[in-house]
């Protein structure tokens, strides 16, 4: 394991159910519930919604990253990130996830390699790359 540059914390009681989140600097609490399409109250968040801003904020930050090197502006980035549970044959559950990039300002081909590019380099993208279905896009183009 590397270096850690930045560790967040958190903690969690009651779990998805009735349960309440907390970051460790205590910016953030949040009451976690099951959502309604679960059979919840979804009066709460969940933790597939806080996963889905997660990587999408993350993704964010990876095309700016990998535009001011490229000296290709993405400020007008849109990131649209889905997380969903999928039943799996184990009886079990797994994650899958999409993002959808929209750059405005770039024609399609600048667009999917600056996305590609993110892709290699954002945590998140690294953290589930072969672990979960995932679908990429750029201007509506599949990448990958």
């Amino acid at each position: 394991m590397g270096k850690a540059i930045y560790t967040a914390g958190a903690k969690v009681s009651g779990g998805r159910d009735e349960g309440q989140a907390e970051s460790s600097d205590g910016k953030l609490k949040l009451d976690l519930r099951i959502p309604e399409e679960l059979g919840g109250p979804g009066d709460g968040t969940n933790p597939e919604q806080l996963f889905a801003i997660g990587y999408a904020a993350c993704f964010s930050s990876a095309l700016k990253t990998v535009g001011r090197r490229k000296k290709v502006d993405s400020d007008d980035a849109e990131v649209t990130s889905s997380v969903s549970i999928v039943a799996n044959d184990n009886r079990g559950f797994d994650i899958a996830a999409t993002l959808d990039v929209v750059l405005p300002s770039l024609d399609d081909e600048a667009a999917l390699d600056l996305v590609e590019a993110a892709h290699k380099v954002c945590p998140y993208s690294n953290a589930t790359r072969g672990n979960i279905d995932f679908k990429l896009t750029a201007n509506g183009q599949s990448a990958g």
